[in-house]
């Protein structure tokens, strides 16, 4: 993983946009990016870890080229500025294991909250790969440390987009859950999380919040009634998953669990 002042003004050019096909060619041949290859790029939300710029390849073969700080808002009309994050950018060349292998490097260095773009075939399609990497960004949870790619969080990624959208959501289906207090609110959040990632099982979100089933279904009809949604009709039931996706991600906290 490379840095410095010389890498940051070349890669200027690349992840900006706009620029002139000329300028983004020879800032590419500057640093040495093939015009053909696997591309990713990386924006973190707190500073490069220790130790995760070095020069020459890393284990997988990819190469690193971070370009510093990033003031830029992601791509998602600002909603980055808000969270008073440090941005840190990379351009990486992708070894044979991809973006996984990204995610995963990233994660041994403690990096976090970061987004990892989908993978791009040349420099001239970095500036839209920044673009999305900084999307991803917005749909880490805040004060997260996750390193997540933007093809895990599409649905999130569409609300983070639409800002003025996700918060007529939240109110729209929300509305009465948040009038609720912080507690008895954040017991019905972590009922419907928990049967969600239970696959809609009754009886498995309850060992896993360690209640009777009958007081997890009982938690989820008053849901049901507060929100005028039920979850057993999937058009309502995508409502309540992309409220809930606007509710993490939300910087107001859901308010401590309660007992019950």
């Amino acid at each position: 993983m490379r840095r410095g002042t010389r890498y940051g003004a070349l890669l200027g050019p690349l992840l900006a946009g706009g620029a002139r096909p000329d300028l983004v060619e020879r800032a590419a041949r500057g640093l040495g990016l093939p015009e053909r290859g696997r591309y990713a790029v990386v924006v973190l939300g707190s500073p490069v870890p220790e130790g995760a710029v070095v020069e020459g390849p890393d284990v997988d073969g990819a190469r690193w080229w971070w370009g510093g700080a990033d003031g830029s808002p992601g791509g998602a009309e600002g909603r980055g500025e808000g969270r008073g994050e440090t941005r840190e950018v990379a351009v990486v060349l992708l070894g044979p294991a991809g973006p996984d292998r990204v995610v995963a490097r990233l994660r041994e260095l403690g990096a976090g909250p970061g987004g990892v773009s989908p993978v791009v075939g040349s420099p001239a399609e970095v500036a839209a790969a920044h673009r999305l990497a900084g999307t991803a960004l917005l749909t880490c949870e805040p004060g997260s440390r996750e390193i997540v790619r933007l093809d895990e969080r599409l649905p999130a990624a569409l609300l983070v987009s639409r800002p003025e959208l996700s918060t007529r959501l939240l109110a729209e289906v929300f509305g009465p859950l948040l009038t609720l207090v912080p507690a008895e609110r954040s017991l019905l959040v972590e009922t419907l999380e928990a049967w969600l990632e239970c696959g809609g099982s009754v009886g498995r979100a309850a060992a896993r919040l360690g209640c009777h089933r009958n007081t997890v279904f009982n938690r989820l009809r008053r849901l049901e009634r507060l929100t005028a949604r039920s979850l057993s009709r999937p058009r309502e039931l995508v409502d309540l998953v992309l409220a809930l996706d606007v509710l993490r991600l939300s910087s107001a906290p859901a308010g401590p669990g309660g007992g019950g």
